[in-house]
């Protein structure tokens, strides 16, 4: 069994889901690992991972808009109005995914996707760190 790591930084357009598949295929394609496991972990508190289908994620960000809405009545002025709810949307989803590797492709299906979900409206730089292991 081996393990492969390697992080990659995304940079975010602010409050939006941005698809990082391909990049993370590259990764196991370039691990050499041929069956296994990928983990990905996402190194913020106010961004997010999310496997979806492209097309639901406009009813996926207005559903969250009306169950974390910015001008809520927050304790925590943070860095700006959309800091705790960016936090609170965060502690709702995931930081981390995990998907199997068969034949050194990712097992997702035909409509799913790796997007880091953005919750703050600026953009920023994220990391996600890649895991694979497996043989």
């Amino acid at each position: 069994m081996r393990l492969y790591q390697q992080a990659i930084k995304v940079q975010t357009i602010g409050k939006s889901l941005c698809q990082i598949t391909p990049q993370v295929q590259a990764i196991v394609t370039e691990s050499g690992i041929q069956a296994g496991l990928c983990t990905l972990f996402i190194r913020h508190t106010s961004a997010s991972l999310l496997i979806q289908e492209n097309d639901a994620k406009p009813d996926v960000e207005a559903f969250f808009a009306k169950l974390v809405p910015e001008t809520g009545q927050y304790i925590l002025p943070g860095e700006g109005l959309d800091d705790m709810p960016a936090h609170i949307r965060s502690a709702l989803t995931h930081t981390s995914e995990q998907i199997p590797i068969a034949q050194s492709l990712l097992q997702l299906g035909r409509l799913q996707d790796i997007y880091i979900w953005e919750h703050r409206q600026s953009g920023y730089s994220r990391e996600v760190v890649i895991n694979i292991l497996g043989y």
